[in-house]
Order: structure tokens, then C-alpha cells, then sequence
């Protein structure tokens, strides 16, 4: 199996390095690449790319993830998270090789308790949603055979994440206001890799949209408690300051671009076809503090 990789080098493509190497040969890209063209913004180059490698499967863990910035930057959020996508699509289709893609839980308008489903109606509040939901749309639309995994809360081991952010601010604060009214599971780029290179290996390849996130759900504000209590349990040394710790509601953090509320995903559809249960967030979390403590 040909495998190539697009966004080598961020907190999802790395770990999709290590899952995906073992499974046949692997070409990593990311849009310094020299020798071939994995910049999304390079449509061109990048169906160029393809056609020149041939793979047998693509890998797209490159996006514009920067959600505020997006709202000031919509032309390149959609080069990267709409056109590039669809590109990939065709130039899939054409070849016959098999597309896997990772959107997000912002292709919903965040309303409501409820875990949402594959089938349920789209509406993003956001301009990194709308690009989001615009690459499902140009994938399907080019008609390569794919998987989409929409995802939620995302972190990895390197670079910067929430649990370090609560970790660093914990040790340099008196008191702490942390989010209580957003709703998701935190879901690390391990298992989102692992999970991949899973679905690689099924006797019949996943087709369509799956809803990929940790089991369970938490709040930002029960998150970072879940974070600061684990931690001085594994490193009670830490000189920890924080003596206050406050919930508050979103609209005390405004933002250039609206956060959904309800970020839950519904994942019953992927475990079935998996055969296998998801881990709950607690598990990967514990995992990442391990690593990085």
C-alpha cells in the first residue's frame, strides 16, 4: 500500500507518521516539501502531487485551523479547507485511490444537549465551519472513495494544548476563570492516528462521513480541574499557585469567531462498524500529562 501523508509536521500529521509507517510505504508531505508539492494553498502542485505519486491511499491532516483568525482570513481559510480537499478528491477519483479526510464538530451550529450525528442538519456559526463543511461538500462532490472524520477538541504532545496552558497558568496565577458552558470530549491526535490506520486495514473500507472523538463529554472548566488534580498527582512537587478556580460562561471570553456550545459527537456509528469501543477522554488525557510532566 502507497500511502501519502499531506500535513507531516502537525500535532495530527505526526502521529499519523507513526501509525501509517508500518502499513506499506509511506510518503509524508507538508508544505515545506521541496522534492514534491504538499502546500494546500498550491492547488496546482498539489493535484500535480498526486498524479505524479500515484498513491493508493491519501491522507489529508492539513488544514487552516486557526478559527479566530479565519474570520479576517476567509480566503485562504477556504483555499486550505474547501478547494484543496476537493482538488484532492478529484485527482483521488481519477486515480481510483482512497481519500481519508478530518473535519470538525464546527459543521454544527453548537445548539442544543444532544450528541450529534452523522445525519443530523449542518449549520456552522463560524467562518473555519463554513470552510470545513464546504471541503466535505467538494469531496463528495468530486466523487473519490473516501472517509471523512469529523472530530472534536483536539490536542497532541507537541506543541501547544490546553492541558498545558491550565498546567503553565496554574503555576503562575492566583486565581483561574475557565469556561463551563461548552460541551465536548477531548481527543487526542494518538487516537485519531490509531483509529486511521485501523480503518486502513478493515476488509472493506469505511465510506462517508464518521464521527471520530473520545468517549464521553466534560466541560472546559471540568477539563482543566480533571487536568490540575491528575497532575499533582503524578508531580505533587510543582509549585502550584492557583488557589481560586472559577466557571464561567462564554460570553466572559469574546472571541472574533462564535464557539458552538454543544460540541458532542455521537460516535455509535463508527464503534459499530469498528467493533470496538472508544476510550474515554480521561484515558488519553492521562497519557498526555504522563508524557509531558
Amino acid at each position: 500500500m502507497k500511502i501519502l501523508l499531506l500535513g507531516k509536521n502537525g500535532q495530527l500529521g505526526s502521529e499519523l507518521q507513526r501509525s501509517l509507517a508500518p502499513l506499506g510505504e509511506l510518503l509524508a508531505l507538508d508544505r515545506r516539501s521541496t522534492l514534491h508539492c504538499g502546500d494546500l494553498l498550491n492547488l496546482e502542485g498539489l493535484a500535480e502531487t498526486v498524479r505524479a505519486l500515484r498513491p493508493d491511499v491519501v491522507v489529508n491532516a492539513a488544514a487552516y485551523t486557526a478559527v479566530d483568525k479565519a474570520e479576517s482570513d476567509q480566503e485562504v481559510a477556504h483555499r486550505v479547507n474547501a478547494l484543496a480537499p476537493e482538488v484532492l478528491s478529484r485527482e483521488c477519483a481519477a486515480l481510483g485511490a482512497y481519500l481519508v479526510h478530518f473535519s470538525t464538530d464546527y459543521v454544527f451550529d453548537g445548539s442544543g444537549q444532544t450528541p450529534w450525528t452523522e445525519f443530523d442538519a449542518t449549520g456552522p456559526v463560524n467562518v473555519y465551519g463554513q470552510s470545513k463543511l464546504a471541503g466535505e461538500q467538494g469531496i463528495a462532490k468530486q466523487g473519490a472513495r473516501h472517509v471523512i472524520f469529523r472530530t472534536s477538541w483536539v490536542y497532541g504532545t507537541e506543541g501547544g494544548n490546553f492541558a498545558k496552558t491550565m498546567l503553565r497558568l496554574a503555576q503562575e496565577r492566583d486565581k483561574m476563570a475557565v469556561i463551563n458552558d461548552q460541551f465536548g470530549a477531548p481527543t487526542g491526535a494518538a487516537l485519531l492516528a490509531d483509529i486511521t490506520a485501523l480503518a486502513l486495514q478493515l476488509p472493506a473500507p469505511l465510506m462517508g462521513i464518521y464521527h471520530l472523538a473520545a468517549a464521553g463529554e466534560t466541560t472546559w472548566y471540568a477539563y482543566a480541574e480533571y487536568v490540575l488534580a491528575k497532575s499533582k498527582q503524578l508531580k505533587p512537587n510543582l509549585n502550584y499557585t492557583v488557589k481560586e478556580f472559577v466557571a464561567v460562561p462564554t460570553s466572559d471570553f469574546p472571541t472574533p469567531a462564535k464557539r458552538p456550545l454543544n460540541s458532542r459527537l455521537d460516535c455509535s456509528r463508527l464503534t459499530e462498524a469498528l467493533k470496538r469501543p472508544l476510550p474515554p477522554w480521561q484515558a488519553g488525557v492521562d497519557q498526555l500529562l504522563a508524557k509531558i510532566l
